[in-house]
């Protein structure tokens, strides 16, 4: 069946039982854009958003419960973030996006050795609750030291101190904006903004949910973290390619 993005948009819980049974096509201005189906035809309760002009970016992207998103994302391959109530479906890294995490993330686990915090990096579903919003993310790192709050199933329930974003094309605008104030206001103490084409760094320091500092890195620049004294990276070693 055919459904218009203002009526998925509105209904999208209605939708997503539809297409349990079959294809959901979505639309927009008369146009084919997106569609949503069954992960696996042959099995129940799997769900996937297929991409056409990717659905869930457009400048008003469909707006879901949090149980919506659990069930969408159960047992799926994919990899998804939900922010504000949207969900964003993650597309796969480029070399020059995993070249700059393998790199920083070596940085930091050779200075974390022996010390009681501990860097993670992608794909570690983050979640941040504010005020009532219930949100989940994936930064490409983040450092943890409240290690009591990892579960015996491995998920983490905790505040990372510092968290780690590598801009590309299509996640510049959440990472810049919807991503800073989340981090900021789910009180997250340092934020590093990286962008590999500008081949710049930015960290932000945030204190009582406000930004107290912000240093932008550049060049043959080497970039310090405001709260850990000694982590830091010259920009020359991380070596940006295409």
């Amino acid at each position: 069946m055919k459904a218009t993005t203002t009526e998925v948009q509105n209904n999208f819980g209605k939708y997503l039982k539809i297409a349990m049974n079959e294809d959901v096509i979505i639309t927009r201005n008369g146009k084919e854009i997106a569609c949503l189906s069954t992960y696996e035809k042959d099995s129940k309760n799997k769900l996937l958003i297929c991409e056409g002009s990717a659905a869930y970016t457009y400048e008003k992207p469909f707006k879901v419960t949090f149980d919506e998103f659990i069930r969408l994302v159960e047992d799926s391959v994919n990899r998804y973030e939900y922010i504000n109530g949207v969900i964003y479906l993650l597309a796969s890294p480029t070399h020059m996006h995993q070249n700059t995490s393998a790199q920083i993330y070596g940085n930091f686990f050779n200075w974390f050795r022996g010390k009681k915090c501990r860097p993670y990096y992608a794909p570690f579903d983050l979640s941040i609750n504010v005020g009532v919003e219930k949100n989940v993310v994936q930064p490409d790192i983040l450092v943890i030291c409240d290690h009591e709050n990892i579960d015996q199933k491995g998920k983490y329930h905790g505040i990372p101190s510092l968290v780690v974003e590598i801009l590309s094309p299509s996640t510049r605008t959440k990472d810049l904006t919807t991503k800073l104030e989340l981090y900021m206001k789910g009180g997250i103490q340092e934020y590093w903004v990286v962008n590999p084409e500008a081949k710049k760094i930015d960290i932000y320091a945030f204190k009582e949910k406000e930004i107290s500092e912000v240093a932008t890195f550049m060049s043959e620049d080497t970039a310090k973290s405001f709260m850990y004294k000694g982590l830091e990276i010259s920009l020359t070693e991380i070596g940006w390619q295409s």
